[in-house]
């Protein structure tokens, strides 16, 4: 197995994805993690929550830590198909209390929105309208960075009536509302990285264009620059602080709800609070 500091340039037709976790970039091609650069971050809540390796409660030691995030993403691939033919897209379970799919969940459950817009790997941006489908998708995937197309991934999601919006595996949240909006879906939730916050601003010009609910969901946070995380405090309707102390001291304050205290969830708008309430009632 590879331990490459740098990624590789990808090939033609080549299966490659990254993905980013604990601040490291991971390389995944034809079903095996094949590089990992060092991370940057020490200590990261939601690793040491979900994972009991020793690696994860002290961060100083920069190979542990690395062969830990391999071991994580090794897991996924080995018991739930991540970025393989045996891909299982179906779940109704929670993972995370207040993860993001979990409550694109719920809010699909309880007709809180139409559908949601989010991202796949294998396939890029997907619209669903599926409760149990958006959390196959999401319960167990990381932020993922680029995705080239897996055939066979695609077809499981068009056969449980899921929108493949890009047939080679594009990540564009935007252009995935447009599409939702075009296939008539007028109370959408989308998913954004933090690092992509510029197009939060092109969401609300859509919304505003169109006179369709737009709920913002802002995703993967941790290292997020100055710049993005103004624009996430003022469009966004809910953002997960993951590891970023930034986001908390900064956007924290504003919030108008906070779900979670191990990694706080932060709702800023009426919209958010609506979105959320469903699940925060039935406590899922």
């Amino acid at each position: 197995m590879g331990r490459a500091e740098k990624m590789r340039p990808l090939k033609v037709n080549e299966d490659l994805h990254i993905i980013k976790y604990f601040s490291s970039y991971i390389s995944i091609s034809y079903g095996k993690v094949t590089g990992i650069t060092t991370p940057t971050l020490s200590y990261c809540p939601l690793a040491k929550h979900l994972y009991k390796d020793p690696a994860f409660e002290n961060g100083n030691d920069k190979e542990a830590v690395k062969m830990a995030i391999i071991k994580a993403v090794e897991s996924k691939i080995r018991d739930y198909g991540l970025f393989k033919d045996n891909r299982s897209f179906e779940c109704d379970k929670t993972s995370i209390k207040y993860g993001a799919s979990e409550m694109l969940m719920s809010a699909l459950k309880n007709k809180a929105i139409d559908a949601a817009v989010v991202v796949c790997e294998g396939a890029g941006t997907v619209i669903t309208d599926r409760p149990e489908v958006v959390q196959g998708i999401g319960a167990r995937m990381n932020s993922i960075i680029f995705t080239s197309p897996i055939k066979s991934i695609q077809q499981k999601l068009k056969g449980l009536n899921c929108r493949v919006v890009f047939d080679d595996g594009t990540i564009d949240q935007v252009s995935g509302v447009e599409e939702a909006i075009k296939a008539g879906y007028k109370n959408i939730a989308v998913t954004i990285r933090g690092e992509l916050a510029k197009n939060l601003e092109i969401l609300r010009a859509i919304e505003q264009e169109h006179g369709v609910k737009i709920i913002c969901l802002v995703v993967c946070t941790t290292g997020v620059e100055a710049d993005n995380i103004a624009l996430i405090r003022e469009h966004a309707d809910l953002v997960w602080s993951c590891a970023s102390s930034d986001v908390r001291k900064i956007i924290g304050p504003h919030a108008k709800i906070q779900l979670s205290r191990l990694i706080p969830v932060y709702v800023l708008t009426k919209k958010g609070q609506d979105f959320s309430s469903a699940h925060i009632r039935k406590g899922e």
